[in-house]
């Protein structure tokens, strides 16, 4: 043991010895620089108004009367010219180096010369080589030592390498887990790393390990800082933050050097919890493939590596890391026994969605018209910090609008405002472009609810926004959803050419407004072929793959050019037929999409009920649901596809077919297999007859579908049948 502590104590010494060399050497350096900038100083200042003169030529001026004052040193003599003595800045003067000369006084008096001899002492001289040189180097020692802290982020006069990790406390954090929402499975695994750091004895007794690291993965904004903030607020222990990229600077050696001391640093403050955000930034692979190569990241990966392979994890050290690029990482960062645990933080579904809106708008006032659960079906796909914005944004609308609380109304407006941007009140457009709009999105909003698997429609305007749509129309589903049938993406295809259908039906010519609408048909069409297996000509080949998931989402095709090319045409296969399908659907309903389009263009905006009791009027669809006798109704009640939640009902030998979709509930006689009726409400059960004269039994619901629980109940007040059995 005494052997080893010497030779660390050796290690350690010739480890601090090229520092201590090095610092020396600057100092040096610096002190010589210094000694000839005050000496040439020295030189040019003398240099400028007093000039040496030999003692003869001094002896000659004072014997033909040109000195006025003669000032003796020990060591010169300065000569003062007649004409010069009552000048206050510019003298000439002249110096001479004295000699033995007894007879210099007689002289000096003989020529009527002012003279005196110069009190010279040892203080004085100390006192001028402490002023003329010691004081500008010690001056120039303190500058360059405060220079290097402020570069160095005060890591000492050499100290490069110093960690400049944040340290938190639980009192500074102020975060902890009931700050979070939409996140309960990340939360979940996180939540046992802080009771094991509160409670290591029960896991120690039965021989589990507390995690080196996890690493939190996932989009932009869904809280993955905010969740390791959490963890050390709960954990109570200090919390070391900081960014990859503090570990990167200009020096070479420094980013390895700063991962040492913040392991130190850990070390001396354990048990507590390192954060490395954006771990990306040093953690990215070395193979070339992934931008490898670079020498100064390189070492601080291996250190990095080297550090938590070393740390003992029974001092309670834990490090959380964070990115949205885990493919780039390298692949021994991402081995157990480094990072044990990934946890992903995706974008919250439904649930989530409407826990984070009731957290970040518990500090905001709300009136009774606030429907969490809309608001959170129209915000699917957005993150944590897109809702903590929308939330913001409808209470500076309700404050603008001289409102005490935040409405529905607002709410709606700022998801609007957050995805759309905010009206372009002085975008001044012409009639004809205003009538090529309105019918453009009538035309999405029809084909949208001329389908059945399609999303019902929220709110139709032709008011542009300020990320450059002129118009949209906006869709809200009644559910979440998960997975998506081939058939829902073919009709999504088809509302989203509709738009262009509408302009070549109406105007017989096109625009470049369907620019975003052909992007997003086009990715629809090319995931059925080349992700999703829905293509008869591929079958079940991957085709494509995903990269960069988290952030642009890239895609990299994985097949030949050939192949690639015939994913082209397929791909233009279905556009084309999709195309051809929204061009028929609004044929055949030219009337009401001349209807609607005035009625929009009248009002700019309008609402999904606003379009919907349009279009219940055109087809005869009264409130209970029923079609009114010699209506223009062929699409609404009478359907042939079968997709969606099966529910059968069955009387004795008689039995209905009941069918759920997002546009409603449909019922289908099972006995003679006639067409679906749409069911709205229960307020009547009548047979007629189709158009194929086949008698079909309708009953009607309430489009809001309830649960199987209370269609039964429904179902069985008014004995229309005896059970409801889910398939």
């Amino acid at each position: 043991m005494g052997e080893n502590d010497n030779s660390n104590k050796e290690n350690g010494g010739d480890n601090k010895s090229p520092k201590n060399k090095q610092t020396l050497l600057i100092m040096v350096i610096a002190s010589l620089v210094t000694l000839l900038m005050v000496s040439y100083m020295h030189s040019s200042t003398a240099g400028g108004g007093n000039k040496k003169i030999s003692y003869d030529e001094f002896i000659e001026k004072v014997e033909s009367g040109e000195v006025a004052e003669v000032v003796i040193d020990s060591d010169s003599i300065e000569i003062i010219p007649k004409g010069e003595e009552e000048k206050l800045s510019g003298k000439k003067t002249y110096y001479t180096t004295p000699v033995a000369d007894d007879s210099l006084a007689d002289r000096l008096l003989d020529a009527g010369v002012k003279f005196e001899q110069r009190e010279s002492s040892s203080s004085d001289y100390i006192i001028y080589i402490i002023v003329s040189y010691v004081l500008p180097i010690v001056l120039v020692w303190v500058i360059l030592s405060f220079l290097m802290k402020r570069v160095t982020k005060g890591g000492g006069m050499m100290g490069v390498g110093k960690s400049n990790a944040k340290v938190y406390v639980q009192k500074e954090t102020g975060i902890t887990f009931k700050d979070v929402a939409g996140q309960d499975e990340a939360k979940e695994s996180l939540q046992e790393v802080v009771d094991f750091l509160h409670n290591p004895g029960k896991y120690v007794k039965i021989g589990a390990k507390l995690p080196k690291g996890a690493l939190l993965v996932g989009p932009p904004g869904t809280g993955k800082t905010l969740l390791a903030k959490a963890v050390a607020g709960e954990a109570h222990v200090p919390f070391f933050s900081l960014a990859g990229s503090d570990f990167v600077e200009m020096y070479v050696g420094v980013g390895a050097s700063r991962v040492r001391d913040l392991f130190k640093d850990a070390n001396k403050n354990a048990p507590c919890i390192i954060f490395i955000d954006e771990i990306d930034a040093i953690g990215k692979s070395r193979d070339s493939r992934f931008g490898g190569g670079n020498d100064e990241r390189e070492q601080t990966l291996n250190q990095l590596l080297s550090e938590m392979d070393g740390f003992d994890t029974s001092k309670g050290i834990l490090i959380l890391a964070a990115t949205n690029r885990p493919e780039i990482l390298d692949k021994a960062l991402l081995r157990p026994g480094r990072f044990d645990r990934r946890i992903i933080v995706d974008k919250p579904d439904l649930k989530g969605r409407i826990d984070t809106l009731k957290v970040h708008s518990k500090e905001v006032l709300l009136d009774d018209t606030v429907d969490m659960e809309e608001i959170g079906l129209a915000t699917a796909g957005a993150v944590g910090s897109d809702l903590a914005n929308m939330v913001n944004e409808a209470a500076i609308n309700a404050v603008k609008n001289g409102r005490e609380a935040v409405n529905q109304k607002d709410l709606l407006e700022a998801i609007e405002v957050v995805m759309m941007g905010k009206e372009k009140k002085d975008r001044v457009m012409s009639a004809e472009e205003k009538k090529i709009v309105s019918f453009h999105e009538i035309g999405h909003a029809l084909a949208s609810a001329l389908q059945k698997n399609t999303d019902p429609i929220q709110k139709i305007t032709i008011v542009p926004r300020t990320m450059g749509a002129l118009g949209y129309a906006w869709y809200v589903p009644d559910e979440e959803k998960h997975l998506r049938s081939k058939v829902e993406l073919e009709e999504r295809i088809v509302t989203a050419l509709a738009g262009r259908a509408a302009e070549e039906i109406v105007f017989d010519s096109i625009t470049t407004g369907a620019a975003n609408d052909i992007e997003q048909a086009t990715g629809i069409a090319r995931n059925m072929v080349t992700q999703y297996g829905m293509s008869e000509k591929f079958g079940l080949i991957q085709l494509e793959s995903v990269q960069d998931r988290y952030l642009s989402g890239n895609k990299v095709m994985e097949c030949s050019d050939l192949t690639a090319a015939d994913v082209d045409r397929e791909v233009m296969r279905i556009i084309s037929k999709s195309y051809e399908e929204a061009k028929r659907l609004l044929n055949g309903n030219r009337e009401l999409m001349n209807e609607l389009a005035g009625f929009l263009l009248e009002r700019e905006s309008i609402t999904g009920k606003e379009f919907m009791k349009i279009f219940n009027r055109y087809k005869g669809i009264t409130d209970d649901g029923s079609t009114e006798e010699g209506s223009n109704d062929k699409t609404a009640v009478l359907r042939s596809e079968k997709t969606g939640l099966y529910n059968t009902v069955e009387n004795g030998a008689e039995a209905v077919y009941l069918e759920i979709s997002p546009q409603g509930l449909y019922a289908t006689n099972i006995a003679d297999g006639t067409a679906s009726a749409k069911i709205k409400q229960i307020k009547s059960v009548k047979t007629t007859e189709n158009t194929n004269k086949k008698t079909v039994r309708r009953i009607f619901l309430s489009r809001k579908i309830p649960k199987a629980k209370n269609i039964r109940r429904k179902l069985m007040k008014k004995r229309i049948f005896g059970r409801l059995r889910r398939k």
